[in-house]
Formats: structure tokens, sequence, C-alpha cells
């Protein structure tokens, strides 16, 4: 049997764990578990801890030239190790071509989110439509979701340091592939900037495990329960969740409003809700805790002007424990 392909989880100050063998999702599982050969784990730790110090690809023979290890770096955008493709077998032994895999980073507490060319390239995106940082309801732009959406964005509102999140869900890549995806990560506290200011990164790898069709776990295009919400939505209406102790938008639930600013993408405004209109958001969180409410509240649009926008807000819950606001949005008369 062919030796695979390891993918290796590097991120959140864990011990580095599998992730993926071949096409096959892994739990975080350690290196003994699956590299049962002494030496070949001893290959196979010594060349993660080289590329851990410096993430440069190295790929040699043992020193008796029996064996061959391979381990090449998946980074962030600013170089940030995120994983590890790795693979140990014998020095004969042809290496088949590996799955491709991306390292990403949701900034929870600022709201924006970052991928990788590695990421762009799984991702099927141009060159010309590619940047460094986004909003982050922009990363679910071409992800399908399954029925654990929920508790994704429930761990998104939550915020804590050391939840970690896996989940395999489909891709709806730039040239209409659909392929599944397997998404790995942990959430650690960092300082980002010269002012000491603590926030919370949740940093991961999305590992591609095939055609979508071919993947019993990826989740079909649409599932009944967003069926459901559709079917409500008047001409003119959008579906939006949100974190409404923060006042950001989570994700579109379906196809997203034309004419807003709200992704960050390349050659756009920055998304922004108007500074007079922040206290009209507070009071509709607030009234959340008495039933649905709604008001008028400008956005950016793609034009740099300001939209007003009429929201219809319901509480709804994410998990057990976590609530985020289901967001209605036309525009308003």
């Amino acid at each position: 049997m062919a030796t695979k392909w390891l993918l290796v989880s590097a991120f959140g100050g864990a011990v580095p764990s599998i992730v993926g063998q071949g096409r096959t999702p892994k739990q975080f599982v350690s290196l003994e578990q699956v590299i049962k050969s002494r030496r070949s784990f001893a290959d196979a730790t010594s060349a993660i801890t080289e590329v851990m110090t410096h993430p440069t690809k190295i790929d040699r023979l043992s020193d008796d030239g029996l064996r061959r290890v391979i381990a090449d770096p998946l980074c962030t955008f600013e170089g940030r190790l995120h994983g590890i493709y790795l693979w140990v077998g014998s020095a004969e032994e042809k290496v088949a071509p590996r799955d491709p895999a991306g390292a990403w980073y949701f900034n929870l507490t600022d709201f924006k989110v970052s991928g990788s060319d590695d990421l762009f390239d799984l991702y099927g995106v141009a060159p010309e439509d590619r940047r460094s940082e986004a909003a982050m309801a922009g990363a679910f732009d071409r992800l399908d979701t399954g029925v654990d959406e929920g508790h994704a964005l429930a761990k998104i509102v939550k915020s804590t340091p050391g939840m970690e999140h896996q989940a395999v869900w489909t891709v709806r890549r730039d040239d209409g592939e659909r392929r599944a995806a397997h998404f790995s990560c942990r959430a650690v506290e960092e300082r980002l900037d010269p002012n000491d200011r603590k926030v919370v990164i949740l940093r991961g790898v999305t590992h591609d495990i095939g055609p979508a069709e071919d993947v019993p776990t990826a989740p079909p295009p649409v599932i009944l329960e967003h069926r459901v919400l559709d079917a409500k939505l008047k001409p003119g209406e959008y579906l939006a969740y949100a974190d409404h102790k923060k006042l950001s938008l989570l994700k579109w639930r379906g196809n997203p409003m034309p004419g807003i600013a709200w992704e960050g993408g390349v050659g756009e405004p920055t998304p922004a809700m108007h500074p007079d209109d922040v206290e009209v958001a507070r009071r509709l969180s607030s009234d959340l805790a008495r039933g649905s409410t709604s008001g008028v509240i400008r956005f950016r649009g793609l034009d740099g002007e300001w939209k007003p926008l009429h929201l219809e807000v319901s509480l709804m819950a994410f998990d057990q424990h976590t609530t985020g606001a289901l967001v209605t949005v036309s525009a308003a008369p």
C-alpha cells in the first residue's frame, strides 16, 4: 500500500497532531498513533521540529539511506506556520501527489480574516481577486456549511481561547467545481500591535478531500432548514446571521444583498455602519430580549455612499448556550 501524505496541524501552541491522512480527516490524532515504526517516527518528529523552527521545506534520506522524509510548511500570508505536509516512507517508494490545503485565520476580536495563497488556489480564486485581509463574513462566501453551522458560529461568538472546531463543508470554487474540504482550527489569545492589545485569533487549515459528490459527509448545496428560511423571504429581502452583542455580520444566509460593501473585497470600500446609527443598532440588540424588533440603519454601499437598510431582527440559538441574531435585510422605503 502506498504511503499517504499526512497533514499535521502546527497552530495554536498545541503539540503538532495529524488532521489529515491522505484524503481521510483526522481529529487531532497524535503522530505515534499513525507512524508505528520507531525509526520513521524519529525521522518525522525531527523534521517537524526543524520546520517549526525554520519554516522551509525538508526532503532528505535517513542516515542509513533506507528511508525518506519530506516536510513542507503551510504558512499564512504573513509567514506564520499553520501546518506541515509530511511524508515518511522508504527511499525507493514513489511519492504520490498530495491533495491541496491552505492556511487561514479569523481575528475574532476585529472580525477580519486572511487566507494564504494555497487557500486561494484551493478555492480557485484568480490572482487579481486575492487580498491579504478582508471582512470575516467573506470567509463563508464560497462555503456550503452543514447542520453543524450553528456550532461553528457559536464558537465565533464566544471567542474563547483554546476552543477547537473541525468540520467537513463544501467549497464552491470560482470555476464552479464543488469540493469537499475538512476544516481544522483552534482559538488562541495573542498580542498583535504595539499597544499590547489582546485579540482572539482562530487559526486553522483547510484540506481538500475530494469532489463533494464523492464525500458523503459533505453537505448538499441547500439543507432543509435553509429551505424553510428561504421560503419566508419576500422579493428584495436577504437573510444574515449576526453577532448582536458586537454588532457584526457573521455571514449571509444565501445571496448577499447587492450594492452593499460587506466583504472588503479588492477595490471595494471598507464595510461600515454609519457612526450616527450605532445607538440605533444597540437599541435593536437590547430589544431582542423582549422579542423581534426592527429599525433602519445606514451601511456603506459599494459606491461609497451610505445606504439606509430596513432590518427585521430576531434572536436565534446557535447552540444550547449561545445566541445570535437572524436579520432580514431590505432596502428602506
